[in-house]
């Protein structure tokens, strides 16, 4: 329409031809799925030419509702194959029973797997890392004839805010002994308009400081909620001030031996296949059915 209808707009047909409908590219399942982010993974999997097939180590970190995964994994043609992993569910093994996914269960995550890594590679007396863990910043460097393990940190769609769990679990292999190229600046305690980093604030949450502050508040304010709230760790007898000690006490248990535990199962494992029978043992089958059936009949009548 001219000016005298002003502010009424005209219907314009697209010029989407069949030409250009014929060369659309259909984008990658996973992209499609929205589970994969392949700008991110391309940079993450691609390895320098003069180092020909080395792999090209990534710390892959997930948290779900109720676990932790951290896992070393490594990029071939015909897939993705995992070194080592570790979860959080695994660590009441080492006596941990409550509270498998918060940040202080995601530093002591990322410190198993970076112990059974180094125990793995026969690297663990060479680079023990830190030992009692501070907050403080550390980068691992070489020592001895074997450069450090070094892994690059793969955290998926996850949003990389300052003081999320998933920085925990980088903390928590860095301090293991592993070689992962990071800075302060997500970690709890730093702020940003000063440009500092508190050490001691990043340690009180990776000794879940903020879990048993939590505890205190809520016990005091309402008893019914706090029983709701923490009934796993009433039921286990673990109090707010139980917290720090316990931490310190799974830190040592790792130390000592990061190996899994395997537990022999009981009874004899469940079969839901029949197992298949031959010709004879068919027929004996068919006949002890046939029997069953007769004396049946013969009875009522």
């Amino acid at each position: 329409l001219g000016p005298e209808f002003p502010g009424v707009f005209t219907f314009v047909r697209s010029d989407k031809s069949k030409s250009y409908f014929s060369r659309t590219q259909v984008k990658f399942r996973r992209r499609r799925e929205c589970k994969t982010d392949y700008y991110a993974r391309r940079r993450l999997i691609q390895q320098d030419k003069n180092k020909y097939s080395t792999p090209k180590y990534r710390l892959v970190v997930r948290i779900t509702n109720r676990d932790v995964i951290a896992q070393i994994v490594y990029a071939r043609i015909s897939g993705d194959f995992v070194l080592e992993s570790a979860y959080g569910h695994e660590l009441a093994n080492f006596g941990l029973k409550v509270g498998h996914s918060n940040y202080a269960a995601c530093y002591a995550t990322g410190l198993l797997l970076a112990r059974r890594v180094l125990t793995k590679l026969g690297m663990d007396q060479d680079y023990q890392g830190v030992t009692a863990a501070d907050g403080a910043e550390y980068h691992v460097e070489a020592d001895g004839e074997r450069s450090p393990f070094r892994a690059y940190l793969d955290i998926g769609l996850a949003r990389a805010t300052t003081g999320a769990n998933i920085f925990g679990v980088l903390k928590g292999a860095v301090d293991g002994g592993l070689d992962i190229p990071h800075k302060c600046k997500r970690f709890p305690g730093y702020n940003a308009e000063e440009k500092s980093y508190d050490a001691d604030a990043h340690r009180a949450r990776i000794f879940g400081s903020h879990v048993s502050s939590w505890m205190d508040e809520l016990e005091e304010k309402d008893q019914a909620l706090y029983q709701r709230q923490f009934s796993a760790y009433v039921a286990a007898g673990i109090t707010s001030e139980d917290i720090e000690g316990m931490y310190e006490r799974v830190h040592a248990a790792i130390r000592a031996n990061p190996q899994r535990t395997t537990v022999a199962k009981e009874g004899k494992p469940n079969s839901f296949n029949q197992k298949k029978l031959n010709l004879k043992q068919r027929k004996e089958r068919v006949a002890t059915k046939k029997a069953v059936m007769t004396n049946r009949l013969m009875a009522s009548m």
